[in-house]
């Protein structure tokens, strides 16, 4: 492994145990066993260590967290529900992810660039796959009302992921052990929907 990705590494077991604030240099030089000289050789400075982190970070969320068109074979509910079972699946092999975007998410550093603009990307994908995973559920055949609430229940899909990072970090509960939970709430909000509209569920 390279002293680069040594110290990103020992930067992100100390961001999530004590934020971004609570690293210093010499933290990080001694959880990584590299001198200061090399951290400041590759990075510069401390926000230069939690950019290049985060980029890193996002590479690999976006190499390993399930793309919802893999499952496009299945009817929407299950297509659904085998995606977010994909994905908490994902969360629980790494858990630090959402971790680390918590931790880093207060402070005057997350207003940063290039702080923000990676947070930034990182929420957009999350976001963007969270309505892919949505849309033949609730706006099969579009239409500005239906995507609207597509896009409000993507939100409320991240903040509940954000919520299970917390008592994932406090309790030690799995992301997927909540999957009926979600799966059942987004089951019974197509159904109400479709009584609403005089659809058949």
């Amino acid at each position: 492994m390279s002293s680069r990705d040594v110290i990103l590494d020992a930067a992100r077991a100390l961001i999530t145990s004590r934020g971004y604030d609570g690293m210093a240099i010499s933290d990080l030089s001694a959880t990584s066993g590299l001198p200061p000289s090399s951290i400041y050789y590759h990075f510069g400075n401390k926000l230069g260590v939690l950019a290049a982190l985060l980029e890193r970070t996002f590479d690999e969320l976006h190499a390993t967290f399930p793309n919802p068109s893999s499952f496009d074979e299945h009817a929407p509910l299950e297509r659904f529900e085998k995606w977010v079972t994909a994905a908490c699946n994902s969360l629980d092999q790494r858990p630090e992810y959402l971790r680390l975007l918590l931790a880093i998410s207060v402070g005057p550093h997350k207003e940063t660039d290039p702080v923000t603009h990676t947070v930034r990307r990182i929420r957009d994908y999350a976001h963007a796959s969270w309505v892919e995973a949505l849309t033949p559920v609730f706006a099969p055949d579009g239409g500005e009302v239906d995507e609207a609430f597509v896009d409000r229940i993507a939100v409320l899909g991240r903040a509940m992921m954000d919520g299970l990072s917390v008592t994932n970090s406090f309790d030690g509960v799995s992301y997927s052990s909540h999957v009926d939970g979600i799966v059942s709430l987004v089951r019974g909000l197509a159904e109400q929907r479709d009584r609403a509209s005089g659809r058949a569920s």
